[in-house]
Protein backbone atom coordinates (compact mmCIF):
# COMPACT_ATOMS: atom_id res chain seq x y z
CA UNK A 1 0.00 0.00 0.00
CA UNK A 2 1.18 3.35 -1.09
CA UNK A 3 2.01 5.94 1.71
CA UNK A 4 -0.27 8.73 1.50
CA UNK A 5 1.68 12.10 2.21
CA UNK A 6 0.05 15.91 1.94
CA UNK A 7 1.50 18.30 -0.27
CA UNK A 8 0.71 22.13 0.88
CA UNK A 9 1.87 24.58 -1.59
CA UNK A 10 0.75 27.93 -2.87
CA UNK A 11 2.08 27.33 -6.10
CA UNK A 12 0.44 25.07 -8.65
CA UNK A 13 -1.35 25.28 -12.10
CA UNK A 14 -2.25 27.31 -13.61
CA UNK A 15 0.62 29.62 -11.55
CA UNK A 16 3.50 30.42 -14.47
CA UNK A 17 6.96 30.89 -12.98
CA UNK A 18 9.77 29.10 -11.40
CA UNK A 19 7.75 28.30 -8.32
CA UNK A 20 5.47 25.37 -9.34
CA UNK A 21 8.02 23.46 -11.18
CA UNK A 22 9.72 22.08 -8.42
CA UNK A 23 6.40 20.03 -6.64
CA UNK A 24 4.79 19.71 -10.13
CA UNK A 25 7.79 17.39 -11.00
CA UNK A 26 7.79 15.64 -7.78
CA UNK A 27 4.25 14.78 -7.95
CA UNK A 28 4.49 13.73 -10.99
CA UNK A 29 7.08 11.03 -10.24
CA UNK A 30 6.13 10.67 -6.58
CA UNK A 31 3.68 7.17 -7.43
CA UNK A 32 6.49 5.24 -8.78
CA UNK A 33 8.14 5.37 -5.10
CA UNK A 34 5.40 4.00 -3.14
CA UNK A 35 3.96 7.47 -2.30
CA UNK A 36 0.64 8.72 -2.83
CA UNK A 37 0.28 12.53 -3.14
CA UNK A 38 -2.56 14.48 -2.02
CA UNK A 39 -2.15 18.24 -3.10
CA UNK A 40 -3.60 21.29 -1.15
CA UNK A 41 -3.65 24.75 -3.26
CA UNK A 42 -5.62 28.17 -2.78
CA UNK A 43 -9.26 27.49 -4.28
CA UNK A 44 -8.69 31.16 -5.32
CA UNK A 45 -5.81 32.23 -5.71
CA UNK A 46 -4.05 35.62 -6.75
CA UNK A 47 -0.95 34.46 -9.23
CA UNK A 48 1.24 37.09 -10.66
CA UNK A 49 1.59 34.74 -13.59
CA UNK A 50 -0.19 32.20 -15.45
CA UNK A 51 0.70 29.62 -17.97
CA UNK A 52 -2.22 27.39 -19.00
CA UNK A 53 -0.10 24.63 -20.32
CA UNK A 54 1.18 23.41 -16.97
CA UNK A 55 -2.02 22.29 -16.57
CA UNK A 56 -1.88 19.54 -18.70
CA UNK A 57 0.91 17.94 -16.57
CA UNK A 58 -1.25 17.80 -13.86
CA UNK A 59 -2.48 13.91 -13.94
CA UNK A 60 -6.18 13.12 -13.57
CA UNK A 61 -5.65 10.58 -11.01
CA UNK A 62 -4.16 13.23 -8.77
CA UNK A 63 -6.25 14.17 -5.40
CA UNK A 64 -6.16 17.65 -5.65
CA UNK A 65 -8.11 19.79 -2.38
CA UNK A 66 -8.57 23.55 -2.30
CA UNK A 67 -10.08 25.48 0.31
CA UNK A 68 -10.41 29.41 0.01
CA UNK A 69 -7.28 32.33 0.41
CA UNK A 70 -7.86 36.11 1.62
CA UNK A 71 -5.24 37.52 -0.90
CA UNK A 72 -4.39 41.14 0.09
CA UNK A 73 -2.84 41.77 -2.95
CA UNK A 74 -6.17 41.84 -4.83
CA UNK A 75 -7.10 44.95 -2.69
CA UNK A 76 -4.05 46.57 -3.12
CA UNK A 77 -4.52 46.80 -6.53
CA UNK A 78 -7.21 48.96 -5.81
CA UNK A 79 -4.64 51.40 -4.68
CA UNK A 80 -2.39 50.73 -7.69
CA UNK A 81 -2.53 48.02 -9.83
CA UNK A 82 0.73 48.64 -11.60
CA UNK A 83 2.79 48.37 -8.13
CA UNK A 84 0.72 45.76 -6.65
CA UNK A 85 1.28 43.29 -9.53
CA UNK A 86 5.22 44.31 -9.78
CA UNK A 87 5.65 43.67 -5.57
CA UNK A 88 3.56 39.80 -5.83
CA UNK A 89 5.73 39.00 -9.11
CA UNK A 90 8.70 40.01 -6.42
CA UNK A 91 10.05 42.84 -8.46
CA UNK A 92 11.06 45.59 -5.87
CA UNK A 93 12.11 48.81 -7.90
CA UNK A 94 15.59 50.64 -6.62
CA UNK A 95 14.75 52.57 -3.82
CA UNK A 96 15.14 56.33 -5.95
CA UNK A 97 12.68 54.92 -8.19
CA UNK A 98 9.84 53.98 -5.40
CA UNK A 99 6.68 55.86 -5.56
CA UNK A 100 5.21 56.39 -2.12
CA UNK A 101 2.74 54.00 -2.90
CA UNK A 102 5.34 51.81 -3.54
CA UNK A 103 7.04 52.82 -0.32
CA UNK A 104 3.86 52.43 1.94
CA UNK A 105 3.12 49.02 0.23
CA UNK A 106 6.44 47.84 1.21
CA UNK A 107 6.39 48.87 4.61
CA UNK A 108 2.43 47.02 5.03
CA UNK A 109 3.41 44.11 3.46
CA UNK A 110 7.05 44.00 5.74
CA UNK A 111 5.34 44.81 8.86
CA UNK A 112 1.68 44.01 9.16
CA UNK A 113 1.90 40.50 6.94
CA UNK A 114 4.42 38.40 8.84
CA UNK A 115 5.65 36.27 7.10
CA UNK A 116 3.98 37.28 4.07
CA UNK A 117 0.42 38.12 2.54
CA UNK A 118 -0.87 34.65 2.65
CA UNK A 119 -0.94 35.22 6.50
CA UNK A 120 -4.54 35.01 6.32
CA UNK A 121 -4.85 31.17 5.06
CA UNK A 122 -2.61 29.89 7.86
CA UNK A 123 -5.62 29.00 10.34
CA UNK A 124 -8.37 27.99 7.97
CA UNK A 125 -5.96 25.74 6.34
CA UNK A 126 -5.36 24.15 9.66
CA UNK A 127 -8.65 23.96 10.74
CA UNK A 128 -9.83 22.24 7.14
CA UNK A 129 -6.98 19.89 6.72
CA UNK A 130 -7.48 18.41 10.36
CA UNK A 131 -10.38 16.68 9.51
CA UNK A 132 -9.07 15.92 6.61
CA UNK A 133 -6.07 14.21 7.81
CA UNK A 134 -8.44 12.31 10.13
CA UNK A 135 -10.68 10.89 7.69
CA UNK A 136 -8.21 10.48 4.61
CA UNK A 137 -5.43 8.72 7.27
CA UNK A 138 -2.56 11.05 5.77
CA UNK A 139 0.68 9.44 7.56
CA UNK A 140 3.49 12.42 6.28
CA UNK A 141 3.42 16.39 5.75
CA UNK A 142 5.65 18.30 2.93
CA UNK A 143 5.14 22.02 3.23
CA UNK A 144 7.19 24.06 0.56
CA UNK A 145 7.69 28.04 0.68
CA UNK A 146 8.06 31.10 -0.24
CA UNK A 147 5.72 31.27 0.82
CA UNK A 148 6.83 30.83 4.04
CA UNK A 149 3.54 31.04 5.79
CA UNK A 150 2.60 27.65 4.11
CA UNK A 151 5.43 26.59 6.70
CA UNK A 152 3.34 27.63 9.90
CA UNK A 153 0.30 25.87 8.28
CA UNK A 154 2.65 22.39 9.20
CA UNK A 155 3.57 23.51 12.17
CA UNK A 156 0.08 24.10 13.39
CA UNK A 157 -0.93 20.79 11.83
CA UNK A 158 2.86 19.23 13.38
CA UNK A 159 1.46 20.58 17.02
CA UNK A 160 -1.93 18.80 16.59
CA UNK A 161 -1.23 15.48 14.84
CA UNK A 162 2.92 14.98 15.54
CA UNK A 163 2.72 13.54 11.82
CA UNK A 164 5.64 13.44 10.03
CA UNK A 165 6.77 16.57 8.85
CA UNK A 166 9.41 17.59 5.95
CA UNK A 167 10.05 21.57 5.31
CA UNK A 168 10.89 22.56 1.93
CA UNK A 169 12.48 25.43 1.48
CA UNK A 170 12.69 26.73 -2.16
CA UNK A 171 14.15 29.51 -1.02
CA UNK A 172 16.08 30.62 2.37
CA UNK A 173 13.44 32.81 4.78
CA UNK A 174 15.29 35.80 6.51
CA UNK A 175 18.42 35.76 4.83
CA UNK A 176 16.71 36.46 1.11
CA UNK A 177 17.84 39.29 -0.94
CA UNK A 178 14.97 41.02 -1.18
CA UNK A 179 14.12 40.75 2.77
CA UNK A 180 16.24 44.02 3.50
CA UNK A 181 14.03 45.76 0.85
CA UNK A 182 10.82 45.10 2.24
CA UNK A 183 10.90 48.46 5.28
CA UNK A 184 10.99 46.03 8.39
CA UNK A 185 10.48 47.53 11.73
CA UNK A 186 13.24 46.04 14.12
CA UNK A 187 10.18 43.86 16.28
CA UNK A 188 8.94 42.64 12.89
CA UNK A 189 12.80 41.39 12.04
CA UNK A 190 12.35 40.01 15.14
CA UNK A 191 8.65 37.59 14.79
CA UNK A 192 10.45 37.05 10.90
CA UNK A 193 13.27 35.12 12.74
CA UNK A 194 10.86 33.59 15.87
CA UNK A 195 8.59 31.80 13.01
CA UNK A 196 11.52 30.55 10.95
CA UNK A 197 13.40 29.42 13.89
CA UNK A 198 10.07 27.19 14.93
CA UNK A 199 9.77 25.61 11.66
CA UNK A 200 13.31 24.62 11.56
CA UNK A 201 13.11 22.95 15.27
CA UNK A 202 10.10 21.45 15.08
CA UNK A 203 10.01 20.00 11.29
CA UNK A 204 11.38 16.46 11.59
CA UNK A 205 13.24 17.04 8.66
CA UNK A 206 14.47 20.23 6.68
CA UNK A 207 14.86 20.28 2.85
CA UNK A 208 16.60 22.66 0.73
CA UNK A 209 17.82 23.21 -2.34
CA UNK A 210 21.83 24.94 -2.07
CA UNK A 211 24.52 23.75 0.05
CA UNK A 212 25.08 27.26 1.23
CA UNK A 213 21.21 27.37 2.53
CA UNK A 214 22.06 23.85 4.15
CA UNK A 215 25.10 25.33 6.01
CA UNK A 216 23.29 28.50 7.51
CA UNK A 217 20.26 26.85 8.87
CA UNK A 218 22.76 24.12 10.69
CA UNK A 219 24.03 26.99 12.66
CA UNK A 220 20.07 27.02 14.10
CA UNK A 221 19.12 23.73 14.49
CA UNK A 222 20.14 19.93 14.96
CA UNK A 223 17.81 18.80 12.96
CA UNK A 224 18.05 16.77 9.53
CA UNK A 225 18.80 19.11 6.52
CA UNK A 226 18.92 17.43 2.98
CA UNK A 227 19.78 18.91 0.11
CA UNK A 228 17.77 18.04 -2.79
CA UNK A 229 18.41 21.05 -5.58
CA UNK A 230 15.55 21.42 -8.99
CA UNK A 231 15.94 20.01 -11.83
CA UNK A 232 15.22 19.41 -15.77
CA UNK A 233 12.47 16.99 -17.04
CA UNK A 234 12.16 15.17 -20.38
CA UNK A 235 10.81 18.29 -22.20
CA UNK A 236 9.12 17.68 -25.36
CA UNK A 237 10.31 20.56 -27.54
CA UNK A 238 10.10 20.55 -31.36
CA UNK A 239 9.47 23.57 -32.94
CA UNK A 240 12.19 25.38 -32.85
CA UNK A 241 15.55 26.45 -35.37
CA UNK A 242 18.78 27.04 -33.46
CA UNK A 243 19.25 31.45 -34.20
CA UNK A 244 20.92 32.17 -37.02
CA UNK A 245 22.38 35.66 -34.84
CA UNK A 246 24.51 35.27 -32.31
CA UNK A 247 22.08 35.27 -29.55
CA UNK A 248 22.70 35.82 -25.75
CA UNK A 249 19.53 35.08 -24.07
CA UNK A 250 18.19 35.29 -20.32
CA UNK A 251 15.16 33.42 -19.43
CA UNK A 252 13.36 34.42 -16.50
CA UNK A 253 12.70 37.45 -14.24
CA UNK A 254 15.79 39.88 -14.51
CA UNK A 255 15.28 41.91 -11.34
CA UNK A 256 16.89 45.50 -11.04
CA UNK A 257 19.24 44.32 -8.70
CA UNK A 258 20.77 41.60 -11.27
CA UNK A 259 22.29 44.21 -13.51
CA UNK A 260 25.99 43.41 -15.04
CA UNK A 261 27.24 46.69 -16.28
CA UNK A 262 31.20 44.91 -17.03
CA UNK A 263 28.94 42.50 -19.41
CA UNK A 264 27.03 45.27 -21.01
CA UNK A 265 29.90 47.10 -21.09
CA UNK A 266 32.02 44.11 -22.68
CA UNK A 267 29.24 43.80 -25.27
CA UNK A 268 29.21 47.31 -26.03
CA UNK A 269 32.95 47.30 -26.76
CA UNK A 270 32.77 44.32 -28.61
CA UNK A 271 30.46 45.44 -31.14
CA UNK A 272 32.96 49.21 -31.29
CA UNK A 273 35.71 46.61 -32.31
CA UNK A 274 33.75 44.61 -34.79
CA UNK A 275 31.21 45.90 -37.32
CA UNK A 276 30.32 42.20 -37.49
CA UNK A 277 29.83 41.56 -34.14
CA UNK A 278 27.26 43.94 -34.11
CA UNK A 279 25.30 42.73 -36.95
CA UNK A 280 25.48 39.10 -35.75
CA UNK A 281 24.52 39.80 -32.43
CA UNK A 282 21.54 40.12 -30.44
CA UNK A 283 20.54 40.27 -26.14
CA UNK A 284 17.05 38.28 -25.99
CA UNK A 285 15.04 38.68 -22.71
CA UNK A 286 12.24 36.37 -21.80
CA UNK A 287 10.48 37.31 -18.92
CA UNK A 288 9.92 40.67 -16.75
CA UNK A 289 13.00 43.13 -16.83
CA UNK A 290 13.33 45.65 -14.32
CA UNK A 291 13.49 49.18 -15.43
CA UNK A 292 17.40 49.67 -13.94
CA UNK A 293 18.73 46.85 -16.20
CA UNK A 294 16.94 48.95 -19.55
CA UNK A 295 18.59 52.31 -18.17
CA UNK A 296 22.13 50.60 -18.09
CA UNK A 297 21.41 49.12 -21.62
CA UNK A 298 20.49 52.26 -23.07
CA UNK A 299 23.67 53.96 -21.13
CA UNK A 300 25.48 51.13 -23.29
CA UNK A 301 23.99 52.08 -26.83
CA UNK A 302 22.68 48.47 -26.88
CA UNK A 303 18.79 49.21 -26.91
CA UNK A 304 18.70 48.37 -30.67
CA UNK A 305 20.73 45.14 -30.22
CA UNK A 306 17.65 43.71 -27.09
CA UNK A 307 14.85 41.66 -27.90
CA UNK A 308 12.56 42.18 -25.47
CA UNK A 309 9.92 39.12 -25.64
CA UNK A 310 8.61 39.15 -22.36
CA UNK A 311 6.53 36.49 -20.32
CA UNK A 312 6.03 33.07 -21.83
CA UNK A 313 4.20 29.71 -21.07
CA UNK A 314 6.92 27.11 -19.77
CA UNK A 315 7.18 25.24 -23.04
CA UNK A 316 7.83 28.63 -25.26
CA UNK A 317 11.11 29.08 -22.66
CA UNK A 318 12.36 26.07 -22.97
CA UNK A 319 12.47 26.22 -26.81
CA UNK A 320 13.98 29.94 -25.88
CA UNK A 321 16.83 27.97 -24.35
CA UNK A 322 17.45 25.41 -27.06
CA UNK A 323 17.15 27.81 -29.85
CA UNK A 324 19.82 30.58 -28.55
CA UNK A 325 23.50 30.41 -28.82
CA UNK A 326 24.61 31.53 -25.69
CA UNK A 327 22.44 31.22 -22.27
CA UNK A 328 22.82 34.28 -20.04
CA UNK A 329 22.17 33.26 -15.88
CA UNK A 330 22.60 36.33 -13.56
CA UNK A 331 22.25 36.72 -10.05
CA UNK A 332 22.42 39.39 -7.52
CA UNK A 333 25.84 40.45 -6.18
CA UNK A 334 25.01 39.62 -2.78
CA UNK A 335 26.30 37.22 0.35
CA UNK A 336 22.38 36.71 0.48
CA UNK A 337 22.11 35.12 -3.36
CA UNK A 338 25.11 33.07 -2.30
CA UNK A 339 22.79 30.43 -1.63
CA UNK A 340 20.67 31.02 -4.38
CA UNK A 341 20.63 28.14 -7.60
CA UNK A 342 17.75 29.21 -10.18
CA UNK A 343 15.65 26.34 -11.12
CA UNK A 344 16.38 27.33 -14.79
CA UNK A 345 19.86 26.65 -14.28
CA UNK A 346 19.01 22.71 -14.85
CA UNK A 347 17.36 23.29 -17.94
CA UNK A 348 19.85 25.36 -19.05
CA UNK A 349 22.43 22.74 -18.21
CA UNK A 350 20.15 20.40 -20.75
CA UNK A 351 19.47 22.75 -23.35
CA UNK A 352 23.18 22.31 -25.50
CA UNK A 353 24.08 25.69 -25.33
CA UNK A 354 26.97 26.63 -23.07
CA UNK A 355 26.11 29.13 -19.93
CA UNK A 356 27.40 32.21 -18.89
CA UNK A 357 27.24 32.94 -15.13
CA UNK A 358 27.08 36.19 -13.03
CA UNK A 359 27.52 36.20 -9.61
CA UNK A 360 28.77 36.54 -6.19
CA UNK A 361 32.03 34.79 -5.42
CA UNK A 362 31.86 31.22 -3.92
CA UNK A 363 28.14 29.95 -5.46
CA UNK A 364 26.78 26.88 -5.49
CA UNK A 365 26.17 27.47 -8.81
CA UNK A 366 29.40 28.34 -9.94
CA UNK A 367 30.21 24.26 -8.63
CA UNK A 368 27.54 23.15 -10.29
CA UNK A 369 28.45 24.93 -13.66
CA UNK A 370 32.09 23.41 -13.67
CA UNK A 371 31.05 20.24 -12.08
CA UNK A 372 28.86 19.45 -15.06
CA UNK A 373 31.02 21.29 -17.23
CA UNK A 374 27.92 23.08 -18.86
CA UNK A 375 29.66 26.77 -18.70
CA UNK A 376 31.40 29.67 -17.42
CA UNK A 377 31.27 31.51 -14.25
CA UNK A 378 32.25 35.54 -13.41
CA UNK A 379 31.79 37.94 -10.99
CA UNK A 380 30.85 41.15 -11.10
CA UNK A 381 33.87 43.02 -10.97
CA UNK A 382 35.50 40.54 -13.77
CA UNK A 383 35.65 42.17 -17.39
CA UNK A 384 38.59 41.56 -19.31
CA UNK A 385 38.06 37.80 -18.95
CA UNK A 386 34.30 37.67 -19.20
CA UNK A 387 34.47 40.01 -22.67
CA UNK A 388 37.36 37.62 -23.91
CA UNK A 389 35.30 34.83 -22.84
CA UNK A 390 32.33 36.25 -25.08
CA UNK A 391 34.73 36.97 -27.97
CA UNK A 392 35.71 32.90 -27.82
CA UNK A 393 31.78 31.66 -28.11
CA UNK A 394 31.71 34.65 -31.03
CA UNK A 395 34.53 32.77 -32.64
CA UNK A 396 33.02 29.34 -31.92
CA UNK A 397 29.57 30.57 -33.68
CA UNK A 398 31.17 31.72 -36.75
CA UNK A 399 32.90 28.45 -36.94
CA UNK A 400 29.89 26.38 -36.53
CA UNK A 401 31.08 24.99 -33.68
CA UNK A 402 29.54 26.76 -30.75
CA UNK A 403 27.94 24.06 -27.96
CA UNK A 404 28.02 22.35 -24.71
CA UNK A 405 30.09 19.10 -23.71
CA UNK A 406 28.52 18.31 -20.46
CA UNK A 407 29.00 15.62 -18.26
CA UNK A 408 27.23 14.15 -15.11
CA UNK A 409 24.36 15.56 -15.63
CA UNK A 410 21.58 12.54 -14.76
CA UNK A 411 21.48 12.96 -11.18
CA UNK A 412 19.43 16.43 -11.57
CA UNK A 413 16.93 14.59 -13.69
CA UNK A 414 13.52 15.06 -11.59
CA UNK A 415 13.20 11.34 -11.46
CA UNK A 416 16.88 10.91 -9.38
CA UNK A 417 15.62 13.72 -7.06
CA UNK A 418 12.70 12.13 -6.45
CA UNK A 419 13.65 9.16 -5.55
CA UNK A 420 16.14 11.04 -2.82
CA UNK A 421 12.95 12.45 -1.62
CA UNK A 422 11.40 9.25 -1.63
CA UNK A 423 13.82 7.99 0.90
CA UNK A 424 13.25 10.73 3.28
CA UNK A 425 9.35 9.81 3.59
Amino acid sequence: MKKKVLIITYYWPPAGGPGVQRWLKFVKYLPEFDVEPIVFIPENPNYPLIDESLVLEVSNELNVIKHPIKEPYKWASILSKKSSNTISKGVISDLKKQSLIERLMLYVRGNFFIPDARIGWIKPSISYLSGFIKKEGVQAIITTGPPHSVHLIGLGLKEKFNLRWLADFRDPWTTIGYHKQLKLSKSSVKKHKAFEEQVLNFADQIIVTSSNTKKGFQERTNKPIEVITNGYDNESVTDFAIDSKFTISHIGSLLSKRNPKNLWKAISELIVEDPQFEKDFLLRFVGVVGESVLDSLRDFNLSDCVDNVGYVSHKESIAYQKKSQLLLLIEIDSNDTKSIIPGKLFEYMVSGRPIIGIGPKDTDVENILIETNTGNYFNYDDYESLKSTILEHYKAFKSGNLQAYPIGLQKYHRKALTKSLSKLL
